[in-house]
């Protein structure tokens, strides 16, 4: 039955009020992912720079974790403002599924409110404890904010992964009995889906901070140095997303297999197997490689996969959608990694010149060439928009399920008129709000170097 019938025969919303209501979902969910993101990682670089000004005496660790945590309070607010709207999307553009699987995973969202909550006290604590407590006792408080944050994340990725493996629940004549929240939280999704989410974040905001100071470092290299504010502002975020990077290759390699085995249709519209066939080639983009996908799934060359055809139309996902996506993820991904295997050979160099004598001025400045801060420029976008499009993966490749195998999405959408008015006025309460924030972190750019009676003269290395 094609989505148009389905939406007629529930008395559902009209076919142009249910596309504005998935509309609607994508843009505010992919608007609060980099929020999210950023809110994870930023706090996180915070500490650690604040340890290392504890460890060694340096102030310019002590003012990087000052400016990234007046930042990361900026983009928790706004965080906090795009995840309210999606709470309430959840009742106003799909209460049949809230309706009817609320109880289910809201034991989830519950624990995820206080998880934030946390958050936010000790963020407060945090930002006003500067020059209020000892060093130490204002670095312990901002551990909890670290640890809530990626609590909160977890609780809400619980939700995601068992609207795509549900469990912890029964179905008696439509009806919802003997609910266990703790299976549906610990689904046999959770694992990889808040894996693959948590190394995400950390990439994506150890990327977007590190291009900040990766354009400074281009005007710096252009006027023959490189200041250290901005050498240490940018090797802390951009070694987190590199050493991230490697992990999530490994962590994408177990999301794969495991949406191969529990969401086959799925796995057939990411690869782009549209016949059911033994000795699949691998393909990706012009290029093909016989029995490769085969191979690399089964360990078998022969093994026969699944391809589109094997299933009805009427569960089929767009593949050209979900197979473009997956493909952009990943081909960011891979030049992600490429910038963090060139960032970890250029410092293993450097490392062996510091111990040989007389190289030092030779491959000082080997992490530091044009072309790759160019590119560590647009890693920050290029990573957010690896995000996007592997949440368009994960959301568009499981339909026309809203809960995998259970609802279907026309089902869930609220039967009421107008749904698209609400898009038109989210999109452009977001507009204004995307520009505010902008220009309040623009306004709290570096300003002038305080005295050198206040500061020790910072170290500019000269790029030869």
């Amino acid at each position: 039955m094609s989505s148009i019938a389905l939406l007629t025969a529930h008395g559902a919303a009209t076919p142009a009020d249910f596309m504005a209501a998935r509309q609607q979902m994508a843009f505010t969910l992919g608007f609060h992912i980099v929020l999210a993101s950023i809110g994870i990682g930023l706090p996180a670089l915070t500490l650690l720079a604040e340890w290392r000004s504890l460890r060694t005496g340096d102030h310019v660790y002590a003012e990087l974790a000052r400016r990234w945590m007046k930042a990361a309070g900026v983009l928790f607010a706004v965080g906090a403002v795009s995840g309210t709207v999606l709470s309430f999307e959840m009742g106003t553009l799909w209460p049949g599924f809230m309706d009817k699987y609320g109880q289910v995973f809201g034991a989830a969202f519950a624990l995820e409110g206080i998880a934030f909550f946390i958050e936010a006290i000790f963020m407060g604590i945090y930002l006003y404890g500067w020059d209020r407590l000892s060093p130490r006792v204002h670095f312990l408080t901002g551990i909890p904010v670290v640890i809530a944050g990626l609590l909160s994340a977890s609780f809400v990725v619980t939700v995601n992964s068992w609207m795509n493996q549900p469990r912890g629940f029964k179905l008696v004549n439509g009806k919802v009995t003997d609910v266990d929240p703790l299976a549906a939280m610990f689904n046999p999704a959770t694992p990889v889906q808040a894996t693959h989410l948590i190394l995400a974040s950390l990439m994506v905001c150890g990327f977007i901070v590190a291009s900040v100071y990766a354009v400074a470092l281009l005007r710096d290299h252009r006027a023959r140095r490189v200041d250290r504010y901005h050498r240490l502002g940018f090797a802390i975020p951009f070694s987190l997303g590199a050493v991230c990077a490697p992990l999530q290759v490994i962590v994408g390699d177990w999301a794969s297999r495991f949406v191969a085995d529990n969401q086959p249709v799925k796995f057939a519209a990411m690869e782009g197997i549209e016949h059911t066939q033994s000795g699949v080639p691998f393909r990706f983009a012009f290029f093909e490689v016989p029995n490769a996908l085969s191979m690399m799934l089964k360990f078998d060359a022969h093994a026969t996969l699944r391809g589109m055809d094997a299933f009805p139309e009427d569960v089929r996902p767009p593949a050209e959608v979900v197979k473009t996506s997956f493909e952009i993820m990943i081909t960011i991904g891979m030049a992600l990694l490429s910038l963090a295997a060139w960032w970890a050979y250029s410092w293993w160099r450097r490392r062996r010149s510091v111990a040989r004598a007389g190289e030092l001025s030779k491959h000082r400045d080997l992490p530091w060439k044009p072309w790759f801060l160019r590119a560590a420029t647009l890693a920050g976008v290029a990573a957010a928009i690896a995000m996007e499009a592997g949440w368009t993966t994960t959301e568009v490749g499981r339909q026309p399920w809203i809960v995998y195998g259970v609802m279907r999405t026309e089902e869930a959408v609220n039967p009421n008129p107008g749904l698209r008015y609400g898009l038109y006025v989210v999109l452009a309460v977001y507009t204004v709000l995307t520009v505010a924030t902008i220009s309040v972190l623009r306004r709290m750019r570096r300003p002038e170097p305080p005295e050198p009676a206040e500061l020790p003269e910072r170290e500019e290395v000269p790029v030869s």
